[in-house]
């Protein structure tokens, strides 16, 4: 009989990667994924740990599956990811009912670690960051999936050591694959009906700088020429890293879509001497300002962090200039989560909880007037709209993107699925739009 297994992803992009991985990796040992964990024999949980609140759910999950691990003792439980990476022997040791544990440079164990655990009832854990050349060998591939749009990793780790991050310690160094590694990947997957790609990478503007390998730039000017590929995306970019060269793309490159998530992270001088960025408030603005010259229609995304550790209000009252100045369309804003062996966990922190929450209200407040501002402007306008799938709102609607990836939910035939079609908005809403096909 088939072996199940269940699935939880947190966390960002390329964990969404690795767990495409993980699928094709267990379905080739005879396992097939469902949507419940009780109808699983195979319980598998692939984290983020770049909150603290992010790893307080991944063991909240586990004490879930507890319950069923006491009705089926032989059912298997795995933990994969930057938790994992981080936590490594420890979380066995403290979930005691817990069978492996694999870093993020371990998925390409995951059958093995199985098999034991199913033939030997034996814990195991993989957790050793690998050399280089391991590393490039194991670089995520693509499964054949019926997608429009898909992920393709082009490096991986980070060089970069913002203070509050964790990501260099959990992913390793920074890394790149070859580019013509890459370019045949996204042939391969246009021929198989992809007609987006994103870029993955900590941060992609640096991506062959370590290497004997073309500029990012470069990359996506070759990208550009595939055909059959009609939009190209990539993420995350770091403004220390962004050339004029990688600018000038969004002028100049047709397929390349006119938006960009660009963290600012503080607007502060000081603060950001203290993340350890590498830019002023000034040298970012100045690169926004570029980004709009070269390219009028493009819109901007950013991560924004209220209540770093020695944040003052004149320094908060910088970040807020910033977002006035730059307009985004939309910002992902977090409150500090001090995370152990990070060097801002070594910051004094002298800001009382109901001080960060203001703040993160009032900044909240003014991004979401801007973001509103930005979406309500497209409502009337006709706009190409890459069609994706079936829509979650159902009623015989359909689903795609526009080129700032906002989604638009309209009526129409299924077989539009895979083509760009005009759409007229026709109403804007807080996440999506609403659409009438032309």
């Amino acid at each position: 009989m088939k072996k199940a297994f269940y699935l939880e992803t947190f966390g960002c992009q390329m964990n969404v990667v690795d767990s495409e991985r993980i699928v094709a990796l267990l379905e080739q040992i005879g396992y097939s994924q469902v949507d419940a964990a009780d109808k699983a024999d195979l319980l598998l949980l692939n984290t983020c740990s770049i909150r603290d609140k992010a790893e307080r759910k991944v063991y909240g999950h586990l004490g879930r599956f507890k319950p069923l691990k006491d009705q089926r003792p032989e059912l298997i439980i795995g933990v994969g990811g930057c938790v994992a990476q981080q936590e490594g022997e420890r979380m066995l040791d403290t979930v005691p009912y817990l069978d492996l544990v694999f870093g993020t440079h371990n998925v390409h164990r995951l059958p093995e670690l199985v098999t034991q655990a199913e033939k030997h009832r034996s814990r195991g854990c993989a957790t050793e960051f690998l050399g280089r050349e391991e590393r490039l060998g194991n670089f995520p591939q693509r499964s054949q999936l019926d997608s429009v749009t898909r992920f393709v990793t082009v490096m991986q780790g980070c060089d970069n050591f913002c203070s509050y991050c964790i990501v260099p310690y959990v992913r390793g160094r920074e890394i790149s694959r070859p580019s013509s590694e890459i370019l045949a990947e996204i042939e391969a997957l246009v021929a198989q009906g992809v007609r987006e790609v994103t870029l993955l990478g900590q941060n992609v503007n640096s991506y062959g700088l370590k290497e004997d390998e073309i500029s990012f730039a470069q990359l996506l000017k070759k990208m550009n020429d595939v055909e059959g590929l009609e939009r190209i995306r990539f993420m995350t970019s770091h403004p220390k890293d962004m050339t004029d060269e990688l600018i000038d793309c969004f002028g100049n490159l047709d397929k390349l879509c006119k938006q960009i998530h660009l963290p600012l992270q503080s607007g502060s001088d000081r603060v950001l001497k203290l993340m350890n960025r590498g830019y002023t408030a000034a040298d970012y603005l100045q690169k926004v300002e570029r980004l709009k010259a070269v390219c009028p229609e493009i819109r901007l995304s950013t991560d924004i962090i209220v209540g770093f550790p020695g944040e003052t209000e004149a320094d908060f009252l910088d970040t807020l200039e910033m977002v006035k100045t730059v307009k985004y369309a939309d910002a992902f804003t977090f409150l500090f989560s001090s995370r152990t062996g990070t060097a801002a966990s070594k910051l004094k922190d002298d800001q009382s909880s109901v001080q960060k929450q203001e703040r993160f209200e009032r900044l909240c407040a003014l991004q979401n007037q801007n973001s509103e501002a930005v979406w309500q402007a497209d409502q009337g306008k006709v706009l190409p709209v890459l069609v994706e799938g079936e829509s979650k709102q159902g009623d015989g609607q359909i689903f795609g993107r526009t080129t700032w990836n906002r989604i638009v939910n309209f009526e129409g035939d299924k077989d539009l699925i895979g083509k760009t079609v005009s759409v007229k908005i026709a109403k804007v809403f807080r996440n999506s739009n609403l659409g009438e096909l032309v």
